[in-house]
């Protein structure tokens, strides 16, 4: 089975050809982050503009790049939730034009559900072993963090062990990257001067970091950072630039040290509420999934600690954290494997199909 995925729930346009066990014959991702760059996030209403400008050509494209051609493709596969509506608009009307046209069907899929499963992809050379259910998944991205135990790739299968109270992981790599002056997005050059930082010089306090709970909560330290920032204690990416700008070095903070310590508070509760989950569960699995899942310090967390625990760790390739439509086109497999369709009536939804059991906001849980 060949099954043609189309992505575009946020900020990539995205299509692919997979086949039913996993194998990726194309996958093609249009960003737009030189688009949403000067805004410092995405602006929906340019999101969906540009979905409307490249979602031909980039399906045209993964078509080719598979060597097939729509006629040999056995079903369509579109991310139909969660997300930004409009621009989730353009992926399921693209979608269902192709398919009504090559008399295909058609199957929405939940874009956590393509997280969820990207492990299972297979790229290539250095493809990581395949997840064995039941197995517990971290799924950290910038509009959803949360932790599953998935026991069978169907959306009743899959119960929500703990998620953030308020702002993804991912979201607060984005606004405390905005906050140090880093551009957008703000995980990868938060990754990347981490590694010449020094966390022992900034103190933040872990977020939520109670072993009692898997629930998670981001908003805090991000107010941590907005603090050291508004009282002008962050000068400089490193100590000699803040001491080119006059700063001794108890006055000032360097830009790389504050990454430093923000990314090892975050990856570490992470890490260690996902090795919890397991141990909770009795699963011998565990999964990283989503775009904070190409993070360098998280997925060596994951390592460290799994091993510890004596679990088996999957780390998907970068190329399958981030939003893709490989995993949207083998979610899609899956449901057509099991004889499920959706009808021309099919629609867009801000909200995921998945059962949510964390409420959102602070104060004491029944």
């Amino acid at each position: 089975m060949l099954v043609l995925g189309v992505e575009s729930s946020c900020d990539e346009t995205a299509a692919a050809v997979v086949e039913h066990g996993g194998r990726v014959l194309s996958d093609v991702v249009h960003s737009q982050v030189a688009v949403h760059a000067p805004y410092g996030g995405v602006v929906p209403e340019l999101a969906s503009r540009d979905h409307l400008r490249n979602v031909g050509p980039v399906v045209r494209a993964a078509l080719e790049r598979a060597g097939v051609g729509i006629g040999e493709v056995d079903g369509v596969a579109v991310t139909n939730r969660p997300g930004l509506v409009g621009a989730l608009l353009v992926g399921v009307q693209a979608a269902k034009g192709v398919a009504w046209a090559a008399g295909k069907p058609l199957v929405g899929v939940d874009h956590l559900m393509g997280h969820l499963l990207a492990a299972f992809l297979r790229r290539g050379d250095g493809d990581p072993p395949l997840p064995r259910f039941p197995f517990v998944c971290l799924l950290a991205s910038g509009g959803h963090t949360a932790i599953y135990r998935v026991d069978a790739p169907r959306a009743d299968a899959i119960a929500e062990l703990g998620a953030t109270r308020d702002d993804a992981a991912g979201e607060a790599f984005d606004k405390v990257a905005k906050l140090l002056g880093l551009g957008y997005p703000g995980g990868p050059a938060i990754d990347r001067l981490a590694a010449t930082g020094d966390a022992s010089r900034v103190k933040l306090a872990g977020p939520m970091a109670s072993r009692a709970s898997l629930e998670m909560s981001f908003s805090g330290i991000k107010t941590q950072v907005a603090l050291l920032v508004s009282r002008g204690r962050v000068l400089g990416r490193s100590v000699r630039e803040g001491e080119r700008a006059g700063v001794d070095g108890g006055a000032g903070i360097a830009v790389a040290d504050v990454c430093a310590s923000f990314q090892s508070a975050v990856t570490g509760v992470l890490a260690r509420k996902l090795m919890d989950a397991a141990t909770r569960e009795g699963v011998e699995d565990v999964v990283l999934g989503g775009g904070v899942a190409a993070n360098s310090e998280l997925r060596r967390r994951a390592h460290e600690l799994g091993s510890a625990r004596a679990l088996r760790v999957v780390v998907p390739p970068l190329a399958s954290c981030t939003d893709n439509a490989a995993m949207i086109a083998y979610a899609g497999a899956v449901r057509l494997a099991d004889g499920e369709r959706d009808g021309w009536s099919l629609t867009a939804s801000g909200q995921t199909s998945l059962q949510r059991a964390t409420r959102k906001g602070r104060g004491r849980r029944a």
